[in-house]
């Protein structure tokens, strides 16, 4: 793969915000070698994310988007959050953060999907684990690591939106338990720990006012993207953002519906106004 990491609009921070799509990725790299198919391993794909914010970049704002499927290596993940069962000899020679996901079969680089099925008929090495860490989670890390700091150093405070979509009902291993419904939005800001309360209050009233219903942090509290690189008090903000599907596309057939438009134009919209309320918040600092 040529690019891990695309970054569209601005080459340097022209405003306060920053958006970034980790999910959106679908170039499978040649060494993945499942023992499913391409359709299948986009199962955890957070389909047309990026393309749904693209519009923002017309604005100043910086979209980072991986280009590799998180079923290939989730950047939304510590990199050191290794799932054991997956490896040869079941060892991994560095240090090892596990956040519990490994029982899921959803560490860093995913062992099952959804459903519950296998991803491979065979253990990854801990050399192309190391390879996959090394060529494309990094890369992402250290893009929005340099993107967000770079803001804060030019505007004193930082603004994070951690982009993503969710399934309208939540699967065999899904969040809040299977067969649960989920709601229009959810935002998720680890219980209040990344980013200001008036930030996730803001971004709520938006949508709200847009009809949609919104939730906070339940399912989704936010994960290691949102909290590796925020820190509320020294102004640097980050708030994950999870969109219902069905609002915009056919799960089944993972193809845009009449609804991606309307979505789209509203998320423009969501970005004007928090870009308004950004300004707010510099001139009162």
């Amino acid at each position: 793969m040529k690019n891990a990491v695309e970054v569209h609009g601005p080459t340097a921070p022209r405003v306060p915000l920053v958006l970034d799509s980790p999910h959106s990725g679908f170039v499978f790299p040649a060494d993945m070698r499942a023992a499913v198919g391409e359709f299948d391993l986009r199962d955890g794909e957070d389909c047309f994310i990026d393309e749904l914010y693209r519009p923002a970049t017309e604005r100043g704002v910086a979209l980072i988007a991986a280009q590799f499927p998180r079923t290939y290596i989730d950047p939304n993940r510590h990199s050191r959050d290794i799932d054991l069962d997956l490896l040869e000899g079941g060892r991994w020679p560095h240090e090892h953060v596990p956040s519990g996901k490994a029982e899921l079969g959803k560490a860093l680089i995913w062992r099952t999907l959804d459903d519950g099925r296998a991803i491979y008929a065979r253990r990854l090495s801990v050399a192309e684990t190391e390879a996959r860490i090394a060529n494309y989670h990094a890369p992402y890390q250290r893009t929005l690591q340099q993107w967000i700091a770079a803001t804060h150093e030019r505007f004193g405070a930082s603004f994070h939106i951690n982009c993503h979509s969710m399934n309208a009902v939540a699967g065999t291993q899904g969040e809040g338990g299977a067969g649960s419904e989920r709601a229009d939005f959810v935002l998720g800001d680890r219980d209040g720990t990344t980013c200001a309360p008036g930030f996730t209050a803001f971004v709520q009233e938006v949508l709200t006012g847009m009809g949609y219903r919104v939730k906070i942090n339940d399912p989704y509290k936010g994960v290691e993207l949102v909290r590796a690189f925020s820190n509320p008090a020294q102004g640097r903000h980050s708030l994950q953002l999870e969109i219902n599907k069905r609002l915009y596309m056919n799960e089944a057939t993972r193809s845009k519906h009449d609804g991606f438009e309307g979505l789209q134009k509203n998320l423009l919209a969501l970005v004007d106004a928090v870009l308004v309320y950004t300004a707010s918040e510099l001139r009162r600092a």
